[in-house]
């Protein structure tokens, strides 16, 4: 079989692996496998298992369709997990891990997430959702009354009086007790060792809408009233407890401020945190499009967390007072979740081959064993391009790194895509990663990509980190510049044939480059846009605490510096073609975003286009609609070759 590029239309065959889960014997990982459906244009998702012994074959454990959060009882002799047929909300289910059929536990009108099992092994802690008025047969269509901020969140939308709240199910007769109530909802629960209290994360206070603040709380696991034991001014999750239940590993920040997830350890009665684990590295607790994991506390008391470095998630290991050692990585590997028992650690790894596959490993990061071969399996004629490292210097001497992605015969000078991530904190990686399918389709077609982490992208140590803090696009616009400049000086790129993209945050220095340095490129393509900070500020999901952390100020205050850090101040700068995406539903860059600036250009007769994705939120490229997601990287593609001839 002859190699052949990645197409856009292989979206439809790369599966994408998460929440590893070892058996408590070590001799099993169950994991998900998701992949996007044509028929639905929507996901399937099943759990599979596998030996870890490295010679097992994977095996399908569920049917699907949209089966996930695998979760083994204390004894190993029960799989549970969330399942919803189509249309319908999650619920919990028990399988017995020697075979048979599943069980429905819950049926909770909210459905039922994140299962946790009680140590002994009788009881599970779900979230679901809830409304804090009680009015399940209120009208959807019922005027929203609101009085508090943080009242949407991209993805959800309008949440309005729903919040996620604990409940604990018998897994046997399936008595359900709610346990958290109230104007608030919680996450990252985790029991207490003795099974007597739940752990959780929550706004810290009334006012965290305004503070921003998060606190970690303690509840007894039949309900009472619980007892914050994190400062209310610190920003603190992701509770993990201490083998002898006297102490909690916690994650976040003392106060609220730009800067790395920290580790801590917390009293279970409550106090001071006191910082372990440190690292000049952001611990990364997994999110989508920001891999990482929970922390893990063993026995002995050595911690194993993510961190972030030079673009790629590791694994380090902390035990007492020393300094973290990287326990599974590599320059251009990258790990995601993270499961511990009897003493092997299973995980995600990914590199420029591969979208991901399940792993273990041994505590000291020895003997690893790659245990399936999804990616290999789905796409077996695909050959990937290599990404070659590679590193600039900006003119106040900051070091930027970055990959460059090129077919292996070019020689000439060619087309460059530069594309810029989000954030501005996350960071691009080697990795495959099957969702900017875009890149191979134009290297393919002959073109240059260069990914690049300017100032502020995470891995490369908090001062970076911060660099552009109060100061977007005036800080990093010459990081960007200064690599193009040297591919076009070293011969690879055509400086007449440049375009420029990126989302979220990349869309904000797509639009801000276009602007400020209009004669570099032949074409933008800004996606997810921030035009305008003070109308951001007040709209998107997240504005009031970007103004604060990110900006250095609220709008009111600051006028003049929002007016000079706002792309749409130099817009009548653009001259190069433009073709904006936007997801309908986008609450974190809210469409109003991009229609600011596509009305600017069009009004100055720049060449335009507004492609606006029904019910797509600010992440419709990582988990929206199959279908809207290869519609953008085939306009992608196209936008950039009519505007360069290629």
């Amino acid at each position: 079989m002859s190699p052949r590029a990645l197409q856009i239309d292989d979206l439809y065959r790369i599966p994408a692996l998460s929440e590893p889960a070892l058996s408590p014997d070590g001799a099993w990982v169950a994991y998900v496998v998701t992949t996007a459906d044509r028929d639905s244009d929507g996901y399937r998702s099943q759990i599979w298992r596998v030996g870890t012994t490295g010679d097992a074959t994977p095996q399908p454990w569920t049917d699907g369709p949209h089966d996930g959060a695998p979760r083994w009882s204390p004894d190993g002799a029960t799989l549970a997990f969330v399942a919803a047929a189509d249309n319908d909300v999650a619920q919990l289910f028990v399988k017995p891990a020697d075979g048979g059929a599943r069980r429905q536990v819950t049926s909770l009108a909210g459905g039922a997430g994140d299962p946790e099992w009680s140590p002994d092994g009788t009881r599970v802690a779900v979230v679901s959702r809830v409304r804090v008025d009680d009015g399940d047969q209120r009208d959807d269509n019922a005027p929203v009354v609101l009085d508090r901020l943080g009242y949407k969140y991209d993805g959800a939308g309008l949440i309005g009086d729903m919040r996620m709240h604990l409940f604990v199910v018998d897994v046997e007769s399936g008595e359900t007790v709610q346990v958290t109530s109230g104007d608030f909802s919680v996450a990252n629960h985790r029991w207490s060792p003795d099974g007597s209290s739940i752990a959780y994360s929550a706004p810290a206070t009334a006012d965290s809408d305004v503070t921003g603040t998060s606190a970690v709380f303690v509840v007894a696991s039949s309900g009472g009233e619980p007892r914050r034991i994190t400062p209310a001014e610190a920003t603190l999750a992701a509770p993990t407890w201490w083998p002898d239940g006297t102490e909690l590993l916690v994650a976040g920040r003392e106060r609220l401020e730009a800067g790395h997830t920290r580790l801590f350890v917390v009293p279970e009665s409550g106090g001071t945190p006191k910082p372990v684990a440190v690292l000049d590295r952001n611990v990364m607790l997994g999110a989508p499009a920001y891999p990482g994991a929970r922390p893990v506390v063993l026995d002995d008391g050595t911690i194993l967390f993510a961190a972030r470095d030079r673009g790629c998630t590791h694994v380090f290991g902390a035990a007492g007072d020393g300094p973290p050692d990287k326990r599974v990585g590599g320059d251009d590997r990258a790990v995601s979740g993270l499961s511990v028992s009897a003493g092997t650690m299973a995980y995600v790894v990914a590199d420029p081959t591969s979208c991901g596959e399940i792993a273990v490993n041994d505590i000291a990061g020895s003997n690893e064993r790659v245990l399936t071969s999804h990616c290999q399996n789905a796409l077996p004629d695909v050959e990937l391009p290599t990404p070659r490292a590679c590193t600039f210097t900006a003119p106040d001497g900051t070091e930027v790194h970055g990959w460059v992605l090129r077919g292996n015969d070019s020689s000439e000078p060619t087309p460059l895509l530069l594309d810029i991530h989000g954030g501005p904190h996350n960071a691009w990686s080697p990795i495959f990663d099957g969702v900017h399918l875009y890149h191979h389709e134009l290297v393919a077609r002959g073109w240059t990509v260069l990914i690049l982490n300017p100032r502020a992208s995470d891995g490369y140590g908090e001062e970076f980190y911060r660099g552009t803090l109060g100061a977007w696009g005036l800080a990093d616009e010459h990081d960007f510049l200064v690599a193009v400049d040297a591919l076009v000086e070293e011969g690879s790129v055509d400086p007449t044939q440049v375009v420029v993209t990126g989302n979220s945050y990349g869309g904000f220095m797509t639009c801000w480059l276009s602007a400020r340095h209009p004669t570099r490129w032949a074409a933008a393509i800004p996606g997810g846009v921030v035009s305008n900070l003070v109308s951001l500020a007040g709209t998107s999901d997240l504005g009031r605490l970007m103004a604060r952390v990110e900006l250095a100020g609220q709008p009111w205050a600051e006028a003049d510096r929002y007016a000079e850090g706002s792309p749409i101040s130099y817009v009548d700068g653009v001259t190069a073609p433009t073709l904006v995406i936007q997801g309908e539903r986008d609450d974190r860059c809210p469409v109003g975003q991009a229609e600011e600036w596509f009305t600017a250009l069009r009004l100055r007769k720049v060449p335009a286009e507004l492609v606006r994705y029904p019910g797509g939120s600010h992440l419709f490229i990582v988990n929206g609609r199959p279908s809207h997601r290869a519609d953008w990287c085939r306009r992608v593609v196209d936008w950039a070759a009519r505007h360069t001839g290629g």
